[in-house]
Parts: C-alpha cells; structure tokens; sequence
C-alpha cells in the first residue's frame, strides 16, 4: 500500500512527486503525437505550437510548459526517431538474426522500415528535410548519421574484416539507396510500392553482397 502522511492521510510527497512526473511524460508524449498529426497534415515549416496545443486539447499555455517553442518540439520529435529506433534495432539486429543470409536480412529490414515510415508519417518531414541550412535540415541530417551508424555496426558484424572507412562507405552508399527509393513507395500506389519495394531489395543484396563478400553470388 502507498505510504501516506501520519496526520493528512495523503500520499507522501515523493510518491505525488512520482506522479506528476508520470504524467508529465505522459503529457509530453501526447503533445508530440500531435505534433506528428499536424507536420504530417502541413509539413514542419507551416506547423504552430498553437495548432499543436489544439490538437493535443490543451492551451497554448500549457503547451509551453513543455516546449517552449516549435523547434523544441522537433528536437523532441527527433529524440523520440533516433533514441526509439535505435533502442528498437538493438534488440532486433542480434544474434542469428545479423548472421542470416544477406537477402533475407534486407528483406526484414526494408520490410520493417517501410512500415514504419507508413506509421509515422511525419518522419518524412525530418528524413527528408530542405538542405536549406535551417533547423529541419540539420535534424534530417541528424537522422541520416543515426542511421548510418546503425548500418555500419551490422557490417562491422557481418564482416569484420572490412575497415571503419570501407564500412562508412557502405552504409553511406546503402541509405542513399533507401532514401532515393522510399519517396517513390511512398508516393505509389499499393501495387506500384510493392513492386519498387521488392526492387530495392533486389538492389540492396546485390550491392551489400558484392561489397562485403567479393567472389559470391548475391545473396548468399
């Protein structure tokens, strides 16, 4: 049972304390949520904080007891990408699952960012932000360097023997494939996403097979 206080007979101050930064987060959350909708409606550079605060069925007041201005609200977007995602891939790229056969590991992989660029539709916005030298483009080039991490981690797994800078080089080469193709899935139809879908992977494992295997057939 919670502690209570001896002569009010409320919760002690820690556990109210635990509280209201429980739903503090819980507010921030939603707050962001909001944000997606409406960059996801307008795109980032038209979205307010006022229309942010209405969808999140608060005042602008209170809103900015959270983020004080739009470009808070992207980097709170932006840790919410990076920080999700890479805790994500963490425990899905291990093991047995970064030693299967490169078509197969491409294949899950796309298939698992196509669907959740389709659910987080905002996450355009920042992926493929203007390079315009503003705030957005250094966030979608925030995200882009994550990313490209993140790949050349796996193929420091799968081969070893590859140096840092080849390995950079790899993953540089791999995202622009996917940032290059991904728009065109986006923009499709479903028969026509599919289709450049299962191109890219086609793609993918050649090159990713060729690259880090010299000598074997893609794929294998």
């Amino acid at each position: 049972m919670p502690e209570k206080h001896p002569a009010t007979g409320q919760a002690a101050p820690a556990q109210r304390t635990v509280r209201r930064q429980a739903r503090g987060l819980k507010r921030m959350e939603e707050i962001l949520d909001a944000a997606e909708e409406v960059i996801a409606e307008t795109g980032y550079a038209d979205m307010t904080t006022n229309a942010v605060a209405e969808r999140a069925g608060m005042s602008p007041g209170s809103l900015y007891q959270f983020f004080r201005n739009k470009e808070e609200i992207l980097d709170g977007l932006l840790g919410r990408f990076t920080e999700g995602r890479s805790a994500h891939w963490e425990t899905r790229l291990t093991g047995d699952v970064l030693r299967m056969p490169v078509a197969d590991l491409v294949d899950q992989v796309v298939d698992e960012i196509v669907a959740y660029k389709a659910s987080r539709p905002a996450y355009w916005a920042l992926m493929h932000g203007s390079a315009t030298g503003d705030r957005l483009a250094a966030a979608s080039e925030r995200l882009h360097r994550d990313i490209a991490r993140r790949i050349a981690e796996v193929l420091a797994v799968r081969a070893p023997r590859l140096g840092e800078e080849r390995r950079t080089l790899i993953a540089t080469m791999t995202l622009a494939a996917i940032r290059a193709v991904l728009p065109l899935v986006a923009a499709g139809p479903p028969d026509r996403a599919a289709e450049l879908t299962a191109e890219l992977k086609v793609l993918l494992t050649g090159y990713l097979s060729a690259s880090t295997n010299p000598g074997r057939e893609p794929g294998t």
